[in-house]
């Protein structure tokens, strides 16, 4: 292998990109673009579920309940109704997305035997923002009940008395729950796989469809010279996309970046080298670029999207997809990320996951040129 040899396919390649605005647009532009649309269109949060509540005891125990989901962040309050046809017509017409319903002996919950019960109606379409409101109106209901366990205490025996047990949960790595800080770590690799491979998924094929591929057999170029010459240019776009979006991260979503950056772009030039080498392989198996560009997009974002672990929990999948996911190698750059960003460990944590994204790499590029011949056929 000959550098000389090397450096002018790059620089052919890299001149063409310079000279195609859709090449250079496709390169930079649009990871940055899916960067911001996905961070903020895509949220797990539930804010400001809209609310309305049925209080058929008027009392002032009724207000101090409804008065608890007024103050929460996660609920706001639309309005009060007087009956379950107006409950079901507001969450029809997407008024509101939970009901509150208070019992007409709310007001003796302080002095009566048997408890009153409140029910939460929820729009179940969503099923995980009804889970997530019922846990939040749950929460609501029970610290107020609380409230009246030991207000009935205190008047049963002359003095307040404190709960029996006082559970005081503590979230590690992601204190205030922002599925931003675990989605944009996650984005950054679904985002990065799915370029690299679409990039040079076009290059050699490009070549064999402008017939300028017989030029290139006709010269003494290697074939391990050709592949790496096409791959280095793009190489550099591709760290320059990560650059752009672990600033974009920080700096525009307030992702938290806990771990060492050297060893982020180390970890996410290893796994650029394994996506555009899978592009490229795909280039030179296809030879059509409508081809190239369908397949790469099959290859790289339906796995990256569904099977890294991105968005769901592998552990919640059927066994034989659990299986399938150790062939998607985002789930092990995913799961750098995450540990990388939010919990800040080095390699003594994620070498497993770092080993076998450098064998993915080193694979794919032993398949692209193996796969690659000088010849017409």
């Amino acid at each position: 292998m000959k550098a000389r040899r090397l450096w002018a396919v790059a620089r052919k390649e890299l001149v063409h990109i310079l000279r195609d605005p859709r090449s250079l647009a496709m390169g930079i532009a649009i990871p940055m673009l899916l960067l911001v649309l996905f961070g903020y269109a895509l949220t797990l949060d539930v804010d400001d579920v809209p609310l309305v509540v049925w209080d058929q005891s008027e009392t002032p125990a009724s207000r101090e309940l409804v008065s608890g989901f007024e103050g929460s962040r996660y609920f706001s309050l639309r309005s009060f109704v007087r009956s379950y046809g107006e409950i079901e017509r507001a969450i029809d017409h997407g008024d509101a997305l939970m009901a509150v319903v208070l019992p007409v002996d709310l007001g003796e919950a302080t002095s009566a035997e048997r408890p009153p019960t409140v029910q939460i109606l929820v729009d179940g379409s969503d099923s995980n923002t009804a889970a997530l409101a019922i846990g939040y109106g749950e929460n609501v209901v029970r610290q107020w009940n609380q409230k009246v366990v030991l207000e009935r205490l205190r008047r049963a025996g002359g003095k307040t008395m404190a709960l029996p047990l006082e559970l005081r949960p503590r979230v590690w790595f992601n204190a205030d729950m922002e599925s931003k800080n675990y989605i944009i770590p996650g984005l950054i690799a679904v985002i990065m796989m799915v370029i690299a491979a679409l990039l040079t998924s076009l290059t050699i094929a490009r070549e064999w469809e402008t017939g300028t591929m017989e030029q290139v057999i006709s010269t003494p170029l290697k074939g391990p010279e050709l592949i790496l010459g096409k791959f280095l240019p793009y190489f550099g776009i591709g760290l320059l996309d990560v650059l752009l979006a672990v600033l974009m991260g920080v700096f525009v979503f307030d992702v938290p970046l806990r771990g060492s950056v050297a060893l982020l772009f180390g970890m996410a030039a290893v796994f650029l080298t394994g996506a555009l080498a899978l592009g490229l392989v795909i280039s030179i198996v296809t030879k059509g670029q409508l081809l190239a560009s369908q397949l790469a997009m099959v290859l790289t974002f339906l796995p990256a999207f569904l099977l890294s672990g991105f968005m769901y929990d592998i552990g919640n999948m059927p066994r034989p997809i659990q299986v399938v996911t150790y062939l998607v190698p985002a789930r092990y750059f995913v799961s750098l990320l995450k540990g990388i960003y939010l919990k800040g460990v080095g390699l003594e944590i994620l070498a497993p996951e770092a080993l076998l994204l450098a064998a993915f790499s080193i694979v794919m590029m032993f398949i692209a040129t193996l796969k690659f011949r000088k010849n017409l056929e």
